[in-house]
């Protein structure tokens, strides 16, 4: 449980490196593109830490092995507004992960990742990949509060 919510902070710190330090030198789709696996990454090990808390609370009798199960399982079982939000989110990067992206302004400060998913224009730049950053982080905190207050 919090082994997997470490393993959460490591991926944050990745990619508060590839937020602040690679994209403001490179500007380019294949850093947002890193950054968005890097994110997808972190969630999994929050979604892990989350249904592990489940399990030894008694909540849930076990955590599914399939990624998109684990997320449904820890929608269900946590009905906070912010679980529901982020694990949104990451069921979004998933599939945009999965898309074909079209890149604009390489190498200037607005540099985009745009693509389709789910008959939805999405586009990935600089400020809203802060947002996100930042978005993530506080999931993060707030799941290890969730889980040492109850301990």
């Amino acid at each position: 449980m919090k082994e997997s919510l470490e393993k959460a902070r490591e991926e944050l710190k990745r990619i508060d490196h590839l937020v602040y330090v690679t994209l403001k030198y490179t500007r380019t789709v294949d850093v947002l593109f890193s950054i968005i696996q890097r994110m997808v990454s972190s969630y999994e090990f929050a979604v892990d830490s989350l249904l592990k808390h489940a399990v030894k609370k008694n909540l849930i009798e076990s955590v599914p092995e399939i990624p998109l199960l684990k997320a449904q399982k820890a929608k269900e079982v946590f009905n906070q507004k912010i679980i529901h939000k982020n694990i949104d989110r990451y069921l979004l990067f998933r599939k945009l992960l999965r898309t074909d992206f079209k890149r604009q302004n390489e190498y200037r400060r607005h540099v985009t990742m745009s693509t389709v998913v789910d008959e939805q224009n999405i586009e990935i730049n600089i400020d809203n990949i802060t947002e996100m950053y930042h978005s993530i982080k506080k999931f993060i905190d707030f799941i290890h509060i969730l889980i040492n207050e109850n301990d």
